[in-house]
């Protein structure tokens, strides 16, 4: 099963760990 993660306010630890979390395999969306 796929996980689909959220992420609102990216700045920057926000965008990392949005990268981070994408490039593991996550799906994300992410609000500024």
């Amino acid at each position: 099963m796929k996980q689909q993660i959220g992420v609102v306010g990216l700045a920057v630890m926000g965008k990392n760990l949005a990268l981070n979390m994408e490039s593991k395999g996550f799906s994300v969306a992410v609000y500024n």
